[in-house]
């Protein structure tokens, strides 16, 4: 999935010091919570999957907290829920890094890997860190469908995969084929925010989901790479 060419590894090393004020802010946070995890969360799941997550960040209390992304906040109750729902995890989720919990098909990968301060990040930091989402990208033959949580996880999606967003306007429940062949399908965030406003339903993520088996189920698997 990802262009020719990439110097970035496909995780950001846990230390990374690429954007200075989320280094300020990991640090700070290192001082207040030394047994959290405190450092840029890799990407979870399936390296062989069909179905990609693109988050935004971690959450200070949770990814950033246990070190896996979506863990530990309402988020990750919701959008964990609905993967077992759909088949696209195994397991019992019990909000640990440790808990045994798998995704079957499917990998999650942030488009900023560490928890920025107030979950905002700057487009500086953005756009750095897609550089390791497009190398994230590269390393997996298989996908043939993703999902982008909010809007900066679709820009940031289309701009790994070299898309200019003008041409694929972010909407929930919009579909875009992409020229790489890939699937996008995009949601609003699984935010408590967005559920306790009613922007984001139950219903309406799950059919989100219910979208993605769907197309799976009646997309050819891609060729082999040779």
């Amino acid at each position: 999935m990802g262009a020719a060419g990439d110097t970035f590894a496909p995780e950001a090393p846990k230390l990374c010091s690429r954007c200075p004020r989320l280094v300020e802010f990991r640090e700070d946070n290192q001082r207040k919570h030394p047994d959290w995890f405190n450092g840029a969360v890799p990407s979870f799941g399936d390296l062989g999957a069909r179905l990609l997550i693109v988050g935004l960040a971690p959450g200070l209390n949770g990814a950033n907290r246990t070190g896996r992304p979506f863990t530990g906040d309402y988020a990750g109750d919701l959008l964990y829920s609905t993967l077992l729902q759909f088949g696209f995890a195994r397991g019992h989720y019990d909000a640990r890094a440790d808990d045994g919990f798998e995704l079957v098909d499917c990998i999650i990968s942030n488009s900023v890997r560490c928890v920025p301060p107030q979950n905002k990040p700057t487009p500086q930091e953005i756009s750095t860190c897609c550089n390791f989402l497009r190398s994230r990208m590269g390393s997996l033959p298989n996908v043939r469908v993703m999902v982008a949580l909010g809007r900066i996880a679709h820009d940031s999606a289309l701009a790994a995969l070299g898309c200019r967003k003008s041409q694929y306007p972010f909407a929930h429940a919009a579909h875009h084929e992409l020229p790489s062949g890939v699937h996008l399908i995009d949601s609003f965030h699984c935010s408590r925010y967005n559920t306790n406003t009613r922007r984001l339903t139950e219903e309406m993520f799950h059919a989100v989901f219910a979208d993605v088996r769907n197309f799976l189920a009646t997309t050819p698997a891609k060729a082999p790479r040779h």
